[in-house]
């Protein structure tokens, strides 16, 4: 497990996450780039509005997946922060699988196209969670990570593919990483 504090705000723990490696299903994936939301302060999170059915893993304990259903295909995952209550997570964005790559590769691949490359394999919430093998019974459970080997260095920008407060710096990644989703964004 890692030594981070996931009762921190959402955008204090977000740059702590990269380089971390996340576990799940048979196949492991460092992490390249994240999304901070910050609950009822900030318009774009799932919990601005208070807490649903949908979103109470939300709401802690911290340390936890909260699991859900984007555009009604993929399955997107964040990872809960701040003290029980609050609401606040990081959206997993983009990663490098650093092992089961054969499984990820199983379960991103269709047979009418073309191999996936490499660094295309977690890039993009979506595509993270299908290597991952994520699902809705995922929604709460506890996250497996390890701490980083190193501290990599790290930028912050605007969020994307969301248009409610994407222009909050609460965007981080690693840069020039082949992994982090483009647009890339400009850096802070």
């Amino acid at each position: 497990m890692s030594s981070i504090d996931f009762s921190q705000p959402a955008d204090v723990v977000a740059p702590q996450l990269l380089g971390c490696v996340v576990s799940h299903g048979g196949v492991a994936v460092r992490i390249t780039e994240v999304e901070a939301y910050l609950g009822a302060d900030d318009a774009a999170s799932h919990t601005f509005n208070g807490k649903t059915a949908r979103n109470a893993a939300m709401f802690g304990p911290p340390g936890k997946f909260y699991v859900y259903l984007s555009y009604g295909i993929h399955y997107n995952a964040n990872i809960v922060c701040a003290p029980d209550g609050i609401g606040q997570g990081c959206l997993l964005r983009g990663g490098e699988v650093i092992s089961g790559e054969a499984v990820a590769r199983q379960r991103r691949q269709r047979p009418e196209r073309a191999p996936i490359e490499f660094h295309n394999l977690a890039r993009g919430p979506g595509n993270l969670g299908q290597a991952l093998g994520l699902a809705l019974t995922d929604n709460g459970a506890d996250v497996r990570l390890r701490g980083r080997a190193a501290e990599p260095d790290w930028v912050a920008g605007p969020r994307i593919g969301i248009s409610k407060n994407a222009s909050a710096p609460l965007r981080f990644w690693i840069p020039g990483d082949p992994t982090v989703s483009t647009p890339r964004g400009r850096p802070r």
